[in-house]
């Protein structure tokens, strides 16, 4: 392990990872996107319902990975609001102040750091060391959905705290894009993380190899737990065994599945009528016209 710091820069990122239009529904697009901010922020983007998220865990990701990744990349605020009454900080602190407290929030790190590394020297586990390093650190996360709009709405707006602005603003121009978005028929499927090199190294008939990308796709997704930047790729054999064992587990740990869906069959465009008729709207979850793999799991729900 290094002993520098960099403290130069916060990341705020959004990066499509697969995106899906409905070609029944051309307005409907499932995008999925791996989103990198503060983890202070974290609490208010998990309060999007519509949203299928996975997130890397401070229970999941070994002490020394974390330290490192914030010795590399450590989260600091980008906006230094100044105090006044109410939740926005219209001024930022400015001159002496302004440098004073960067240095206090810096050297705060430094000592989180410093305590971090001793208890995992006295053996603490990472779910209780973890804590410490979360005000300076970053969080990895996959979101899935087809409705962004209130999200947008809320987060992309003056009065949202400045980092998740910046987060929001970041998803919109994923969402605004249109060279990246692949056309699904009814049936078809949305895989994230299954690359064309993927498909060349599944080589069954085409039932086999459905299946083995459907467990490619949700291993990939639930990778995320215990992913700092490092890449999602993974040997088949390995995302069988742990597609398996989410799913097979009791009760299910099923959340990695929201992220695969299939293209639901629309029966009727409902003109005029409060909803469209699909041919499984009960496995749509939080998305509208794809099916939820996680839907189509027994006792998904328990």
């Amino acid at each position: 392990m290094t002993s520098s710091r960099n403290f130069s820069m916060t990341t705020i990122s959004a990066t499509s990872i697969l995106r899906s239009r409905h070609a029944q529904r051309p307005d409907k697009v499932l995008s999925t996107l791996l989103l990198r901010y503060p983890r202070w922020i974290h609490a208010e983007f998990m309060t999007h319902r519509q949203l299928s998220r996975n997130a890397a865990s401070s229970r999941a990701i070994p002490v020394k990975k974390l330290i490192q990744d914030v010795m590399d990349n450590p989260a600091m605020p980008i906006h230094w609001g100044a105090n006044e009454k109410g939740m926005q900080a219209n001024q930022q602190l400015t001159g002496v102040t302004l440098h004073v407290t960067r240095d206090l929030w810096r050297d705060s790190c430094s000592r989180a750091i410093a305590c971090a590394a001793e208890m995992d020297a006295q053996g603490a586990h990472k779910q209780i060391i973890n804590r410490i390093l979360e005000p300076y650190a970053h969080i990895t996360v996959l979101a899935s959905a087809t409705e962004w709009s209130n999200f947008l709405a809320l987060r992309d707006h003056p009065a949202a705290e400045p980092h998740i602005q910046i987060l929001a603003r970041e998803v919109r121009k994923e969402l605004d894009r249109e060279d990246n978005i692949q056309v699904l028929q009814p049936g078809q499927w949305h895989l994230p993380f299954v690359s064309d090199e993927t498909w060349n190294r599944i080589t069954e008939t085409e039932t086999e190899w459905l299946r083995s990308a459907i467990k490619m796709a949700v291993a990939c997704c639930a990778s995320t737990s215990y992913k700092t930047v490092d890449g999602f790729d993974m040997t088949l054999e390995k995302a069988v065994e742990l597609h398996d064992k989410l799913v097979g587990a009791s009760p299910l740990h099923a959340s990695p599945a929201e992220h695969v869906a299939q293209a639901d069959k629309l029966i009727d465009r409902a003109f005029g009528k409060d909803s469209d008729v699909w041919n499984h709207p009960d496995q749509h979850g939080n998305f509208d016209g794809f099916r939820q793999y996680r839907k189509m799991l027994p006792n998904e729900c328990l």
